[in-house]
């Protein structure tokens, strides 16, 4: 038995959709504590909720984790519920969930979500999160069997996004956009570490290679440390370096979306 669920969906809070979740849960499992993760990850954007949760997962308590992000909903994809160290994820098989389970350790059990006797009837086929995955969490939450929630997935069928990834070489360290925030902070799959073996460190600058353009860009502790609209590289609260502009986004006007190939090093 677990007393916490979490969640985190594309739903925005213009509607009742979270609320309705809530409730669900609420009525099964009324001594359960709910923290909300995010609900404002942009509609269907699947690899933007897959960094929110892989970043905030070591920070919350064991529980059952249910995230919502489900471009095909209605369609053939499976929700499952997956295993992994001492949470149970629950979501659509899209890889929402495969970088938060790899960060605690990877999964140990998967099982598709089949047994109708644990939905709410009848079912919406475009509000799962509602009528499958909330009250599914919830009579986990309450003691269900996990096993009970329908058949087991063999691991290597679960969707999964490919590792992040960086590579230093010829005095470099190259990588790509993992995620922007909502200001429009280009979060870089580049860690502090990766540019403390080229040298750098807070108050050096960096030649910052987006393609074609090179930029030259300093290297500070946070976007406050240069005047406003001022670009800046910055180590964020997951120690990934981060592309920012002070009071500006930096997403937008650098065009760096999510999966962009970015280059660091040293400027001359």
């Amino acid at each position: 038995m677990t007393s916490v669920i979490t969640l985190l969906t594309d739903y925005g809070l213009e509607d009742g959709y979270v609320a309705a979740c809530h409730g669900v849960i609420a009525r099964i499992a009324p001594q359960t504590r709910i923290i909300d993760v995010c609900h404002l990850v942009p509609s269907g954007d699947v690899r933007r909720g897959a960094a929110i949760l892989a970043q905030t997962i070591r920070y919350l308590p064991a529980g059952v984790h249910v995230a919502v992000i489900d471009p095909g909903v209605g369609g053939a994809r499976r929700g499952v519920a997956i295993e992994a160290g001492d949470h149970v994820f629950l979501g659509p098989d899209n890889g929402v969930l495969s970088w938060a389970v790899q960060a605690v350790g990877g999964a140990r059990a998967a099982y598709e979500l089949t047994n109708e006797d644990l939905f709410l009837k009848p079912v919406s086929l475009t509000f799962l999160g509602r009528d499958v995955f909330a009250p599914v969490a919830a009579r986990l939450a309450v003691g269900h069997d996990l096993a009970g929630v329908g058949p087991q997935v063999p691991l290597d069928r679960l969707a999964a996004f490919p590792a992040p990834t960086s590579l230093v070489r010829d005095g470099a360290v190259e990588g790509e956009v993992l995620s922007v925030d909502h200001y429009g902070n280009a979060q870089l799959s580049i860690s502090a570490g990766d540019l403390a073996t080229l040298g750098a460190r807070p108050g050096t600058t960096l030649a910052v290679r987006l393609g074609r353009r090179q930029l030259s860009v300093p290297f500070r502790e946070t976007f406050a440390s240069v005047p406003p609209g001022e670009v800046v590289a910055f180590t964020d609260s997951a120690g990934l370096i981060a592309l920012a502009i002070n009071s500006g986004d930096a997403s937008q006007r650098l065009g760096l979306p999510p999966g962009a190939h970015v280059r660091l090093s040293m400027a001359p």
